[in-house]
């Protein structure tokens, strides 16, 4: 009884993945083996859905990628006293200052709007990519809508096409880690393979 959403989720899923800029998606990779190749930092970052996808993806593009990455949100007393001490929308900016976030580094955002100050939503997001701008460093993004602020300053952005206006932020956040993925897992820029791909090797 549940097969009707059931395939049209994966109809959309199917629909997505065609339409994924491809070019955007390859300039990102070119722009993180820039960093990796010049010692820079990566900085992760998102909220709700995509704080859980930065600490993810901060594992795989040290381990298998070999890029010194970090994001705010797996610093939770931080996080939190900076909240409560100085607001929401400065949390991300703030922890990038005192990192040095420098022109070496980068910048990727895991959102489904990808800010809008005027909207009040994700300004933290928001003050974070002026800072990014301010130093010159690099800015990624995946994200879905209309891209946001994030698309608007990006040197590289995957936008997740619409296929839906009710299944935007899940699949969104679904090829956030689709992408990411991709990128670690790609056999010219990777540096280490997965676990389970070494053992089936040997």
């Amino acid at each position: 009884m549940y097969h009707d959403y059931i395939e049209t989720y994966f109809s959309e899923t199917k629909e997505i993945a065609d339409r994924i800029d491809r070019e955007s998606l390859n300039r990102m990779i070119g722009i993180l083996k820039g960093v990796r190749d010049g010692k820079g930092r990566l900085f992760i970052l998102g909220v709700g859905g995509g704080a859980g996808h930065a600490s993810h993806a901060v594992n795989d593009f040290r381990k298998l990628a070999g890029i010194e990455s970090y994001t705010p949100v797996d610093n939770v007393p931080e996080l939190t006293a900076r909240t409560n001490d100085e607001g929401w929308h400065t949390v991300f900016a703030n922890w990038l200052r005192v990192s040095s976030l420098s022109n070496k580094d980068a910048v990727m955002v895991f959102s489904v709007g990808g800010g809008n100050a005027e909207k009040n939503v994700s300004v933290n997001i928001v003050e974070a990519l002026k800072l990014a701008r301010e130093v010159g460093a690099k800015i990624l993004g995946i994200v879905g809508r209309d891209g946001g602020y994030t698309k608007q300053v990006a040197h590289a952005c995957v936008v997740v096409p619409v296929v839906n206006p009710e299944t935007v932020t899940f699949h969104t956040e679904g090829f956030q880690a689709v992408i990411w993925h991709l990128i670690v897992s790609h056999p010219r820029f990777r540096v280490s393979e997965g676990k389970w791909e070494s053992v089936q090797k040997a």
